[in-house]
């Protein structure tokens, strides 16, 4: 079955944690030689499990897909903010930048990605000494690796150079490292992973990672950190290589749980839906309106067994009107709705439009909705090799073609080069580009950053931005349990 992996991964989410974060006295308990630790890893059934839970932490799967991963991705920048409920004195905390290192979100942030470091480290040391096929060896050593650099690759554009632990033999203090050395491992580890993964399509079991995921990370590392002849040339081999990606006909139909395994996805976090929401994709909860009974606008009406949750999540009414009347990305967004007293209630004026990007799964479970969430899509792709190329060498005739591909599915009218006067000029479409194809995908806050307009749009709005906030701060607990990890600057 297609979502297999993603329920062995929520299985292993406990199992393997136990054996790997169980106390001292665990290895006093009498245990079958097979399942002992120091035979546990010799074993293909030992490593599989570790390398499940080494991909349940790098999708971050043990949290709530809205709130704790797209949300502090977005909260901080011209398209989203949210109010109601317990989690509102911690989001506005984000929303208005005020910001210091024991704020909610941020240990999630850390934990979560260097267990998956950990986990990667068990398998890559334990890997030699298996009872695997050379092929498998060389396999399960290039998920790891990728798994590994994409954990690096979050940490870095959330916190800056982080420690670099590249074995479970390091000592247990460890500073930060450099933010060259950070940069070359990063893109190291993905030109391993290229080399040495499957195809797309010949991977063992879908959600395993493959050629394609490596070299579209290798795109996007380049792209956030400017480094725009490597982002041309990865973007460029991605194309030459992948053909078989496509841009899904209907934008609005792309995010529906029935057509998430479409050919533009390259890397997604799995969802589930499962009583226990570990994995769930919980968006629509905190995207009806009060009292919400239908939106003509899109054709959803309410089920009555989903949830309205009071914390909602809210687009600006700025960000909506700078899209093109035609466009029809709009078409996931509602601008009024009718409510349960079958009155006709306006969002449009107030700050208060709603996204159903992540449609309401039918079959969701309770709070829980099954919607994969794109990492990486090929408009992606597409957008970030023409920017490289417009920072290379200015608007020029493969970049706006590149960026017309994207706005024909959306259905709005070609861009002209002739019309397009400077780099710079091209450079704000491409990133309103960004922002009408990538909303609440989690990719604004990295893309305003890129193109230098963090801080001082969020200065337009009003907020408390300053230069320093194009990094969070790390945890305090992080600080006090190892003092040769310095806070970065200001915070």
């Amino acid at each position: 079955m297609e979502k297999k992996l993603k329920y062995i991964l929520l299985g292993v989410l406990t199992a393997t944690t136990v054996f790997l974060t169980g106390c001292k006295d665990f290895l006093k308990e009498e245990v079958f030689s097979q399942l002992a630790p120091e035979n546990y890893l010799k074993t293909k059934e030992g490593l599989t499990s570790v390398l499940y839970e080494t991909y349940a932490k790098a999708a971050n799967m043990n949290s709530n897909n809205s709130i704790y991963v797209l949300g502090p991705q977005e909260f901080m920048t011209d398209i989203l903010y949210q109010s109601g409920d317990n989690v509102e004195a911690t989001i506005r905390n984000f929303r208005e930048y005020n910001w210091e290192p024991n704020m909610d979100f941020l240990i999630q942030n850390w934990d979560s990605y260097y267990q998956c470091i950990r986990d990667a480290n068990i398998i890559i040391e334990n890997i030699p000494a298996s009872n695997l096929s050379a092929s498998e060896k060389t396999l399960y050593e290039a998920e790891a690796r990728f798994l590994r650099a994409v954990s690096y690759y979050k940490l870095y554009f959330f916190f800056g150079p982080v420690p670099l632990r590249k074995s479970t033999t390091q000592e247990l203090s460890l500073a930060r490292a450099s933010d060259d050395e950070i940069k070359q491992f990063i893109a190291s580890e993905l030109k391993y992973a290229f080399d040495n993964l499957p195809n797309p399509g010949s991977e063992t079991q879908k959600y395993r990672a493959h050629k394609a995921a490596a070299s579209a990370y290798l795109v996007k590392f380049y792209l956030n950190t400017k480094n725009w002849t490597e982002a041309g040339n990865a973007s460029s081999q991605f194309l030459n290589s992948f053909k078989n990606y496509t841009l899904f006909a209907t934008y609005k139909d792309m995010f529906k749980v029935e057509n998430e395994n479409n050919s533009e996805y390259i890397w997604v976090r799995p969802a589930i839906a499962s009583s226990d929401r570990l994995t769930a994709n919980s968006w629509s909860n905190v995207s009806f309106p009060d009292n919400f009974k239908s939106a003509p606008e899109v054709g959803l009406v309410f089920k009555s067994t989903w949830l309205n949750w009071p914390n909602e999540f809210r687009i600006y009414d700025k960000f909506y009107n700078t899209f093109d009347p035609a466009d029809k990305r709009k078409d996931l967004m509602i601008t009024y709705f009718i409510n349960s007293s079958d009155q006709r209630v306006e969002l449009r004026g107030s700050d208060n439009i709603r996204s159903f990007k992540y449609w309401p799964d039918q079959n969701h479970v309770g709070a829980a909705h099954g919607n994969d969430i794109p990492e990486i899509r090929l408009a992606d792709i597409l957008l970030s090799r023409a920017e490289a190329l417009n920072e290379l060498n200015g608007p020029n005739a493969e970049a706006v073609q590149l960026v017309n591909q994207v706005r024909s599915r959306a259905g709005i009218g070609a861009l002209k080069l002739e019309n397009i006067t400077s780099k710079e000029a091209f450079r704000d479409l491409i990133l309103l580009e960004r922002g009408h194809e990538f909303f609440n995908e989690g990719h604004r806050r990295m893309d305003l950053i890129r193109t230098g307009k963090f801080v001082s749009d969020a200065q337009a709005r009003g907020k408390n931005a300053q230069p320093f906030h194009v990094l969070f701060p790390i945890p305090q607990v992080v600080i006090d349990s190892d003092p040769a990890i310095k806070q970065n600057p200001n915070y």
